[in-house]
């Protein structure tokens, strides 16, 4: 990956889009019902139809790059997208034939704010993490136990749950507020209507590449294989629903609802200049599938912000980092397939709630509030939040910041509708 070079293509300093990044999503023009493959470039679409029409990009790459979904083209592997990813930069290269071919030029590129972006594939199966250890501690501390706030298996495992792949949106997308059961204390009846204690969830999420055959695990050292790329990801939360039924098998409709996931699927081999390694695991050191003695976690800096209705701006209200993830994305992969469970291209893994050490980096509002016992004011209108109201979008935005140029993921933003009668 040359991290200094420039593109023909018009890029900003600040944009999330440079040569060096390349996200792949799916996109239709306006007027246009066709979905296609594309990935972003600056403030523009480079349609990966269009350059596979035109016989510009050969091979397997071909066929799955003219198709709607990503899905063939994650199956497909690292090798077949490292040569596309060469191709792409080469093509985006001062001197190249696409900078010289001015009618191949006006059909392949579109200005994004003339697409709709879509879900960026098929997502079969989505399962959702718990890999912040202070996130975790926070929740631990807030409805157990100070002095004891982790459960006894949470440094030895990536602790997971299987979600609603099915109520996965794309960016953008309104999300309805829900209604369920809940009960306020112990000594009150149950009830039922719409939540009143709604949160977000700042998370990221990848996307598996390859799968694996059901029976057989994947091992440590070829988890990054089976990674395609990582989203931005809102998983929506509704607190008090939660609190009545998670016991004893864990969230189940506080979360079904809606989950939110940024458009752009930005590749491992973007993300490479900015690994590190992650968190201390030697206290306990976890068992030896998941000892993994390469750096695992990502320098990538994340924010969340709201906006009510009466704002012209958003406010943001957290800044974190995915450094502070505990369990990586690799141990994830392993250990969800330990058991030799079947992973398949498109699957969707979240991260788990991205809190760092200090109340303005923790990723949600139960943290932020304290399990609402303390609000906050947007300063623009002089308005209080504990949890989101009607009408409050909530927008996550990510980027790893390099030598005069940045790896960024957009926007994943979604507004919250009233519940239906």
């Amino acid at each position: 990956l040359n991290l200094s070079i420039m593109s023909w293509v018009e890029v900003s300093k600040d944009s999330h889009f440079p040569i060096q990044n390349l996200p792949y999503g799916v996109f239709t023009r306006n007027g246009n019902d066709s979905a296609h493959i594309g990935v972003a470039i600056g403030d523009l679409v480079l349609d990966l139809n269009v350059l596979a029409s035109a016989g510009v990009i050969e091979g397997p790459a071909a066929s799955a790059l003219k198709e709607a979904t990503l899905n063939t083209y994650m199956g497909l592997g690292r090798p077949i997208w490292k040569s596309v990813r060469e191709k792409l930069t080469q093509l985006l290269t001062p001197g190249s034939s696409l900078e010289k071919d001015s009618d191949l030029r006006a059909k392949a590129f579109v200005p994004q704010k003339e697409v709709k972006m879509h879900l960026p594939c098929v997502i079969g199966d989505y399962t959702d993490f718990y890999a912040s250890r202070q996130h975790a501690s926070n929740v631990g501390a807030m409805f157990r136990s100070k002095e004891n706030p982790l459960l006894p298996n949470w440094l030895h495992l990536p602790v997971g749950y299987h979600g609603r792949s099915s109520s996965v949106v794309i960016s953008g997308t309104p999300v309805v507020r829900p209604k369920g059961q809940t009960r306020p204390s112990d000594d009150q009846p149950v009830q039922f209507g719409p939540c009143r204690v709604l949160d977000f969830e700042l998370e990221m999420a990848c996307l598996i590449g390859p799968g694996n055959q059901m029976g057989d695990a994947i091992p440590i050292s070829q988890a990054d294989d089976h990674i395609f790329g990582v989203v931005l990801m809102n998983d929506w939360s509704a607190r008090d629903i939660q609190k009545w039924e998670y016991v004893p098998l864990g969230p189940f409709t506080a979360k079904n609802w809606a989950t939110s996931i940024s458009p752009w699927v930005v590749t491992l081999e973007a993300l490479e200049a900015f690994r590190i390694p992650g968190p201390d695991q030697s206290d306990p050191v976890p068992q030896e599938y998941l000892r993994d003695p390469t750096p695992g976690s990502y320098d990538i800096q994340l924010s969340a912000a709201i906006q009510s209705p009466k704002m012209k701006a958003p406010q943001v209200i957290t800044n974190t980092n995915f450094k502070y993830m505990y369990w990586s994305m690799k141990q994830q992969v392993v250990h969800h397939t330990i058991t030799g469970c079947n992973l398949r291209p498109g699957d969707l893994l979240g991260s788990g709630t991205i809190s760092g050490p200090e109340v303005d980096s923790y990723g949600s509002l139960l943290e932020i509030t304290w399990g609402g016992k303390n609000s906050f004011k947007l300063n623009e209108t002089g308005e209080e939040r504990k949890y989101l109201q009607d009408g409050d979008s909530l927008i996550l935005e990510g980027f790893c910041q390099g030598d005069g140029y940045r790896i960024g993921f957009g926007q994943c933003e979604g507004t919250v509708l009233p519940a239906k009668n």
